[in-house]
């Protein structure tokens, strides 16, 4: 099976009752699977509805339409990664988990999801699908369920350094009174190329008080494009210091990486403490902190 699911509509069973089963129809344009970017491929979502004394014939779904809702049923509470940006290296590959609620005062059906880079949908220049077309949905209350599914991000893939930075949540869910709503971005997210701080190293030592140590490391950040962890060099990065016995850090100043990523300052030594620095990070680069290296004044 693809990474991206099924790609083949498949009628699903209807809620059970006695109106006529309809049949709403999502057209929806996706990044190839299995995690190619760049080109499309037609994927149909077919999703079953039962009509009472209102026949719907047909909804036809485009992604860069405006949100489509019918009924008073609702998706609320996305969580993805834990609330965390989705941070993949150089090599291998990032598994997150997506969970959200529908409610409705019928009961909730079924739902999809998927996960993608680009202004709409329809327009995507990347994707994350979960292994199926109808993702995984419990009951909680007579009104409410929670849906969850896993999605994958691999380097050099459906990651690629150009589609690093925000993503979104397409949604679409389905109540068992007919009622739906379909979202073109109901969460937003990150996702970011990982970096990596060298442990900070202070020399020389041991030394005296009022002498001038220097202060270096290296920042680098993964290319998934090449496979490969590569200098992050003009970056600002922050040198922090933490007297023996206290508590936290505290920042001394900011210095900026050189074209090799290196880098390197001076300070006096005036009590014992550990040195390290920190970079903040960025839309599409995640944060980091490299160890710290313990300075003995004499």
């Amino acid at each position: 099976m693809s990474p991206w699911g099924p790609l083949n509509p498949r009628r699903l069973p209807k809620p059970s009752g006695s109106q006529t089963d309809k049949r709403i129809s999502c057209d929806i344009e996706l990044p190839r699977g299995p995690f190619h970017v760049g080109n499309t491929l037609h994927k149909r979502a077919t999703l079953g509805v039962i009509t009472g004394a209102l026949a719907l014939t047909a909804f036809v779904a485009p992604a860069a339409q405006a949100d489509e809702k019918v009924g008073n049923v609702k998706v609320s509470n996305f969580v993805i990664n834990g609330g965390k940006p989705v941070v993949v290296g150089a090599t291998g590959k990032k598994t997150v988990k997506l969970s959200f609620s529908v409610t409705d005062n019928s009961g909730a059906w079924r739902a999809a999801a998927q996960l993608y880079h680009g202004g709409s949908l329809e327009t995507a220049d990347s994707a994350a699908a979960s292994g199926s077309t109808w993702i995984k949905c419990k009951k909680v209350s007579s009104t409410k369920s929670t849906c969850s599914a896993n999605y994958t991000f691999k380097a050099g893939a459906n990651a690629v350094n150009k589609v690093a930075g925000t993503w979104k949540t397409w949604v679409i869910a389905q109540a068992k009174d007919t009622n739906f709503i379909q979202k073109d971005n109901a969460k937003s997210f990150k996702v970011q190329r990982a970096t990596q701080l060298q442990g900070a190293d202070v020399a020389p030592e041991p030394v005296a008080k009022g002498e001038t140590v220097t202060v270096t490391s290296k920042l680098t950040r993964a290319n998934w494009d090449a496979g490969t962890n590569a200098a992050y060099g003009n970056q600002s990065v922050t040198l922090q210091f933490k007297a023996a016995g206290a508590s936290a850090y505290k920042n001394v100043k900011t210095v900026k990486t050189s074209a090799t990523g290196d880098l390197s300052t001076t300070v006096k030594a005036s009590v014992d403490g550990t040195y390290r620095y920190v970079f903040a990070g960025s839309s599409g680069t995640a944060a980091a902190t490299a160890v710290g290296d313990t300075l003995d004044v004499k």
